[in-house]
């Protein structure tokens, strides 16, 4: 759907939490546009959003709105435990925390919304949760898009991290994360930097999800992401039992729905408009 197709009716907006025994989670959703007259047809799966690791809902600033319009598709996002406006993560996150996302706090999500069928779609490590959330879910989920995933630990990913940890040791960088997660920002920033460059972590693999993952999938991955080469689409592509499409966005770094939003967007459409 080309853009000037988009339409001018502007997403509402709803915001929820959903309790869990570990804590609250925040959830906000973007309802699909209201069909226009003669439009009618089954209520499309809604889109939830799985963030990275250093995001929150807030972070994906108007995306969701573009996603929600381009795609006439609910779009739902939340903040994991210890990220954004959700309570405290009750201790250290773990090497296992990927998996233990899709297994306990996704359902109570699930759930919580009373959602049956799904789109799931994540950013960065988010994808990598997306994948273990399809394999898991197996027919509710009907289709994965994954941003930017990383498939396994590689070196780039983790000089990326370190040169990262130093960015944010400089006076005042911390603030950045403070802004969209107070008091919990030097957790979210310790979250990420220890578990990823931890030793346990380095056999992170998602490819016994892929093999799980039978719905289609859209794999997109920036051109120069700097914390992922494109073997990681590469690697979704190989591994994953559905059909995968791969989308290179040119010149694109690790947030392409930042970068080119309503590319991206409008990507996402095409690609669910066959689902």
């Amino acid at each position: 759907m080309p853009s000037s197709c988009m339409t001018d009716i502007p997403a509402s907006l709803n915001e929820i939490r959903i309790p869990t025994p570990q804590g609250s989670i925040y959830v906000r959703r973007w309802q699909a546009p209201a069909a226009g007259e003669g439009e009618q047809g089954p209520a499309r799966a809604p889109i939830v959003l799985l963030h990275d690791s250093l995001g929150s809902v807030a972070l994906w600033r108007d995306f969701p709105q573009q996603l929600a319009e381009a795609t006439r598709r609910d779009v739902l996002a939340y903040d994991r435990l210890g990220f954004g406006q959700s309570d405290p993560y009750p201790g250290t996150l773990g090497p296992g925390f990927v998996a233990r996302e899709a297994e306990t706090v996704f359902p109570a999500v699930h759930q919580g919304l009373g959602l049956g069928d799904f789109i799931v779609l994540g950013h960065s490590v988010g994808g990598g949760m997306a994948a273990m959330v399809a394999a898991r879910y197996g027919a509710q989920c009907k289709a994965v898009i994954t941003e930017s995933a990383q498939a396994f630990v590689e070196d780039r990913t983790l000089q990326g991290i370190r040169a990262a940890q130093q960015d944010f040791a400089r006076p005042g960088q911390l603030a950045r994360l403070e802004k969209y997660h107070g008091d919990k920002a030097a957790w979210v920033l310790s979250a990420w930097v220890d578990t990823w460059l931890s030793p346990p972590f380095a056999d992170y693999r998602l490819d016994e999800a892929l093999e799980g993952v039978r719905c289609p999938v859209l794999a997109i991955h920036g051109e120069l992401d700097e914390f992922g080469s494109l073997v990681h689409p590469e690697r979704i592509r190989d591994r994953a039992s559905g059909p995968v499409e791969v989308e290179i966005v040119a010149g694109g770094g690790h947030v392409p729905h930042r970068e080119q939003p309503e590319r991206i967007a409008q990507r996402i459409a095409r690609f669910l408009a066959r689902v």
